[in-house]
């Protein structure tokens, strides 16, 4: 009975596993299309043969009408013709060329001999994140449950915090720089305020979702202040708290390029505008795509932590 179980649960599971796969496939096949279908987009011609048109070049990319018009002007004039096919500008590199950049990345030193490896400018911005998080949890998630569960202390603090939220992290990195310098600390500074004054609204609405009659009882049994906290608040929000921290985690990563470009440039950022400069895009989608994997990654493995940490809790499962 067990195995038959297992089984119908399986088949009931592989509708929204094929979903999920088809989230990533579809994108992946329009890529295809858009890349290799000349008929699809292409706007650009890339010179095979120059003929005899002095600036065209090999391998040079020219607008579709230009080359077009280029190839008439020599039909007319009697000279070599210019010979190219369809090709998408330099900024879509197609999908091939961004897989063989994923490897390349790791294993071709940088142009220039200063700059950082890739792996060494992901480590750098992952630290960046982690302290910039850490620092917002210590502080924000406390306040959070504080304000949510003492109403009091709530209208203290929520009307500012309500107020600071709507102003943009990055309008302070020219203060943060004036006051940590131009390294790490602004960087770190600007990831604490984009993710600290959401964490308090986010905890603080999460806490006021636990059953009144809960905290109630508690009190009743003798729990006051901090006991009411430790002993019926939080191990009742726990696994909803767990689940902010992770949408909130995904929120600290969306403002890590703009962090590393206060002061000086470090990190998966300055990996992705020296790739820019030098026009190897399919370097930046590379390290974009990884950002995208690690930042996935981590939070599929923090939810399967999450149900072993929470077996009773199903309200956030997806199965």
């Amino acid at each position: 009975m067990t195995k038959i179980a297992d089984a119908l649960a399986a088949l009931r599971r592989r509708p929204g596993t094929l979903l999920s796969l088809a989230s990533f496939v579809l994108p992946i096949v329009l890529w295809c299309l858009v890349s290799y279908a000349p008929f699809v987009w292409h706007p650009k011609m890339k010179v095979q043969a120059p003929g005899g048109v002095d600036y065209f070049q090999p391998g040079m990319l020219v607008d579709r009408a230009d080359f077009q018009r280029e190839f008439a002007d020599m039909k007319a004039e009697g000279k070599p013709l210019p010979s190219g096919v369809p090709a998408n500008p330099i900024y879509l590199p197609a999908p091939h060329e961004v897989a063989k950049a994923l490897y390349t990345a790791f294993t071709t030193p940088p142009e220039s001999k200063d700059a950082p490896w890739l792996h060494q400018s992901l480590w750098h911005s992952i630290q960046i994140i982690f302290w910039g998080f850490v620092i917002s949890s210590i502080v924000g998630v406390p306040l959070g449950i504080f304000a949510g569960t003492f109403a009091a202390l709530g209208r203290l603090s929520e009307p500012f915090i309500e107020f600071f939220r709507y102003l943009p992290a990055p309008a302070f990195g020219a203060l943060a720089v004036a006051v940590l310098g131009i390294y790490d600390g602004p960087k770190v500074a600007i990831i604490v305020i984009g993710t600290f004054f959401q964490q308090v609204l986010i905890v603080a609405n999460t806490t006021r979702k636990l059953e009144a009659t809960l905290v109630e009882a508690g009190r009743t049994l003798g729990a006051r202040g901090l006991r009411v906290i430790t002993k019926v608040v939080l191990p009742g929000i726990l696994p909803d708290l767990y689940r902010d921290q992770r949408i909130l985690l995904g929120w600290a990563w969306t403002y890590l390029i703009v962090a590393e470009l206060i002061g000086t440039s470090s990190g998966i950022t300055f990996f992705i505008t020296q790739q820019a400069r030098y026009q190897h895009f399919e370097n930046v989608y590379a390290a974009i795509v990884i950002i995208g994997v690690i930042g996935f990654g981590s939070d599929l493995l923090l939810e399967r932590l999450g149900r072993r940490l929470f077996p009773w809790d199903r309200s956030g499962r997806k199965d």
